[in-house]
């Protein structure tokens, strides 16, 4: 495909795969059916009035000259289905985007990925479930996938760049900015890292209901397996869940407590038969062919000596749910200063984590 053609197209967002073999069997190329873009050519490809008028005012309006331009300005590259470049994974999926604009590296997408999915309002026992499974998954040699929305999708991105590992960021908009605006910085350190942000929208698109449903297809198109980190009934890591079944990829899903509506929809996947329940990324991994070679849970807290009595207590007392100082003080039987004083210790030796609102944890 001729270059301006790709970007003329990509720019009047309208070509899905369907259409694209539809005009691939009528022209041959795109190239050739770029010069029969009409109002008849484009309702006999199922475009609606509306689609067809912004589609034409798009095609008037377009320099691609100018728009390559932007793109460079920018250190955002254009790729489609036809390259030998784009990503053998995702061009398995029934809907693949013909178009993929994207800022980074682009070559770990041929390494083994996983999709790392939840909701935008991470739980904190949601943030512990990602600081379990994204470090043993780097260490995996594995690629993190998600959506770059905020709650599970910015945390298994954090956490990927903290392990040292690379991580995949595909986005519901165009790469003109990123949204939320408030990870534009994680956008920046996940490119300065090794990793790759993606979208299939041209520069203009803005995030909207529709654009986030077709990313979650690429997430799932890029990935060996899906892992449902935190998802309510409905939400849409549930909807990318669903997709990585339909393209025959493995599905996860960590449970929650039975109380906790933003792990119904973890617990309907399960229930259902469409995620396996897992409670360690060693499974996970176990199930694609990834060992990992070492584990990730409990191996601080197994080879640590207490200091004295009053760590010893706290260590006791410690357990994989949050608890917060009072519930410390009373359990360990100790003053406030004493048991601060000792978590302090104990987090930096690795035995202990603040996981947020002032509540502890044992590693």
């Amino acid at each position: 495909m001729n270059k301006d053609t790709a970007l003329i197209f990509s720019w009047l967002n309208v070509i899905t795969k369907k259409r694209y073999d539809a005009l691939i069997e009528k022209f041959g190329s795109l190239d050739e059916a770029l010069g029969h873009v009409t109002q008849d050519l484009l309702k006999s490809l199922g475009c609606q009035e509306e689609t067809i008028f912004r589609v034409l005012n798009r095609l008037d309006e377009c320099d691609p000259e100018n728009y390559q331009a932007e793109l460079s300005k920018r250190s955002i590259n254009l790729i489609t289905i036809e390259d030998p470049e784009y990503p053998a994974r995702l061009k398995q999926i029934a809907d693949p985007p013909v178009f993929l604009y994207y800022k980074g590296s682009l070559d770990i997408l041929s390494e083994a990925t996983i999709a790392c999915v939840g909701k935008r309002e991470m739980s904190t026992y949601g943030q512990r479930v990602v600081d379990l499974f994204v470090p043993a998954f780097i260490r995996g040699g594995m690629v993190t996938v998600s959506g770059l929305a905020a709650g599970i999708d910015a945390a298994v991105a954090k956490e990927s760049i903290r392990a040292k590992g690379k991580t995949v960021a595909v986005v519901g908009h165009g790469l003109a900015d990123i949204y939320p605006t408030t990870n534009r910085g994680l956008a920046k350190e996940i490119i300065e890292s090794g990793g790759v942000i993606l979208s299939e929208f041209p520069l203009d698109q803005s995030a909207d209901r529709y654009t986030f449903p077709a990313r979650n297809r690429i997430i799932a198109g890029l990935s060996l397996g899906t892992v449902v980190m935190e998802a309510g009934e409905g939400s849409g890591a549930c909807i990318t869940a669903e997709l990585a079944l339909d393209y025959g990829r493995d599905v996860f899903a960590v449970p929650g407590q039975i109380f906790d509506p933003k792990y119904k929809g973890c617990h309907q996947l399960i229930a259902r038969g469409q995620a396996k329940l897992v409670e360690s990324p060693e499974e996970v991994m176990n199930d694609i062919g990834i060992i990992s070679v070492e584990t990730c849970h409990g191996t601080s807290l197994q080879k640590y000596e207490p200091s004295d009595s009053e760590e010893e207590k706290i260590i006791k007392s410690l357990t994989t749910m949050p608890q917060s100082v009072s519930d410390l003080v009373e359990k360990a039987q100790l003053d406030t200063a004493i048991i601060n004083a000792k978590l302090t210790m104990l987090e930096l030796n690795g035995v202990a984590r603040n996981v947020g609102n002032g509540m502890w944890v044992c590693l």
